[in-house]
């Protein structure tokens, strides 16, 4: 079929609205009628070419939509089906297995390659054209993803905004429910308060946590924050040692502690701001060869641990139905962060999100 995609050409280059050819869904394949898409900033890194994925090529990977058709095998999803697109995985190997798809074993060939793993693709145009990203390439009127990463929502989801659970905020909030899991006498401080900072921080404020920290240099970030579920807040333009702020705020240093920046000073101050035993979750993605360098004494001296945190640690069939639920519940208002953009617009909300005017732009096409 035919189909409307924002196709990326060149490094850094602009997002420009094309006809192009996708495929009927092969056996275990879902297609999606897109009716809007998250953008993350792995998008950008990828235009960028920050992270590998052949050029040109179609991305979006928090598409949300309706299940339009399904290839032989799918039991799942049926057409009419109000589904969001979320990361894909092999679901043989052993991370696949044993509940954690986000470190599938094969998770570059199925979502960063440019195409299926066997190496076809079922995007065509004029020359070569790449797709598969994150298993659906959803900055489209159309996808095609897998059963495996196909979500079923309910008949009364928001497709308007429910795309951004497929990754940036399933990675802040799944970070806190699944790699932290604080106690409500725990503390957390969460540096960064952009979209997918502020899903952390509603996170530790669902699971009743005694002080959540938000750090960051802008203000209206902070005080979203405060709205958001923080405690307290520290702006890092107005105070000279981050970590001791955050150490005054929490008492002895947090429990825990969300880097969602990828700047390594900014990471060494969160490690820092850790209480003995303190873990700290490293969630953003730099530039290859970033390098994060702490003194041997901070870190083991008080037992602290540094790991790394990928799509929050989540099973999305289990997480993201929890998020749709909780945020019924007026408990976790992602959509205080959400700016819709039509489709055509999609280089104003790349802009809008570079700069930090907007927390989290959302594509509607429908």
């Amino acid at each position: 079929m035919r189909i409307s995609a924002a196709v990326v050409r060149e490094p850094e280059g602009t997002f420009t609205i094309e006809d192009v050819e996708l495929d009927a869904p092969g056996p275990g394949e879902v297609l999606v009628e897109i009716h809007s898409v998250g953008m993350c900033h792995t998008d950008i890194g990828v235009r960028n070419q920050w992270l590998p994925m052949p050029l040109p090529a179609v991305l979006g990977h928090e598409g949300a939509g309706v299940v339009s058709a399904v290839g032989d095998g799918v039991t799942a999803v049926a057409p009419g089906d109000k589904v969001v697109l979320t990361f894909n995985s092999c679901g043989e190997c052993a991370m696949c297995r044993g509940g954690e798809p986000a470190y599938c074993l094969d998770f570059l060939a199925h979502n960063f390659a440019g195409g299926r793993p066997d190496g076809s693709n079922a995007l065509h145009a004029d020359g070569a054209l790449h797709g598969n990203f994150f298993g659906q390439s959803s900055f489209a009127s159309h996808a095609i993803a897998t059963e495996r990463n196909v979500v079923k929502l309910g008949a009364d989801a928001d497709l308007r905004m429910v795309g951004p659970l497929g990754c940036g905020l399933l990675t802040g909030a799944g970070t806190v429910f699944n790699t932290f899991a604080p106690t409500p006498e725990q503390t957390v401080a969460v540096f960064g308060s952009g979209a997918v900072g502020l899903a952390a921080v509603m996170a530790a404020k669902v699971l009743g946590c005694r002080t959540i920290v938000a750090v960051d240099r802008v203000p209206s970030r902070l005080e979203l924050a405060r709205e958001l579920g923080a405690t307290h807040t520290v702006d890092t333009s107005q105070v000279e040692d981050v970590p001791a702020a955050v150490r005054e705020a929490t008492g002895m240093g947090a429990d825990f502690a969300v880097d969602t920046t990828a700047v390594p000073a900014v990471m060494r101050a969160s490690v820092s701001s850790l209480a003995p035993r303190g873990t700290a979750g490293l969630l953003g993605l730099g530039l290859p060869g970033t390098e994060l360098s702490i003194d041997m004494l901070e870190l083991a001296v008080p037992g602290r641990k540094v790991v790394g945190v990928i799509e929050g640690d989540a099973d999305p069939h289990s997480m993201i139905p929890h998020l749709v639920e909780l945020q019924a519940e007026g408990r976790f208002p992602f959509e205080k962060l959400v700016k819709v953009y039509p489709f055509d617009q999609i280089n104003q909300a790349v802009d809008d999100s570079e700069s930090g005017a907007t927390l989290k732009p959302v594509l509607t096409l429908v």
